[in-house]
């Protein structure tokens, strides 16, 4: 099977899955949605979207690699589309709908995150947060390690009058 048909398929049963999901969804929350179909190979900028018309694309491959996203992702977007259906905006009515569809959803087993959330290998991540359970908060370790970078990153104190040296001028801080 070549490549091209293999991803074909993939993608079919995929949708298929998401289809069979999405109903279970809606008529959990009385929701009315047309059809649920792969976004468009080219588009790349955004997960999914819902129409109007009750139209719901997802994209179901990973912008730049190609690869087929993890079906908890897809998920994911498919309840952020659909709290669409009832909030056509990001308020933090459609937030609450949408935290709503997921934990329901988690619940019927139908999303099924990973059980420790790990922190994206950022550059400048806070090297010691490896999980988000290590931490209350992980607002409050970014801000932590915000201080830390700051507090290191301080201008040493000015030397004794006279021997100051040319002052470099700062773009970025």
């Amino acid at each position: 099977m070549t490549g091209r048909v293999r991803r074909q398929r993939e993608n079919r049963e995929t949708i298929e899955r998401l289809n069979r999901d999405a109903l279970e969804i809606a008529r959990r929350f009385a929701l009315r949605y047309r059809c649920i179909e792969a976004e468009r190979a080219n588009v790349k900028r955004r997960y999914g979207i819902c129409y109007s018309d009750g139209t719901i694309r997802i994209r179901l491959r990973h912008a730049t690699s190609g690869e087929l996203l993890k079906y908890s992702s897809l998920v994911n977007t498919l309840c952020h589309e659909l709290a669409h259906l009832r909030h056509f905006d990001h308020s933090p009515r459609f937030h609450r709908f949408y935290r709503e569809l997921l934990a329901w959803a988690k619940r019927a087993q139908i999303y099924r995150p990973a059980r420790t959330a790990l922190v994206a290998p950022v550059v400048g991540a806070p090297a010691p947060l490896r999980a988000a359970r290590d931490v209350p908060s992980l607002r409050d370790a970014w801000a932590a390690e915000r201080a830390r970078r700051a507090a290191s990153e301080a201008p040493p104190p000015a030397a004794a009058s006279g021997s100051r040296g040319p002052e470099q001028l700062s773009l970025f801080g």
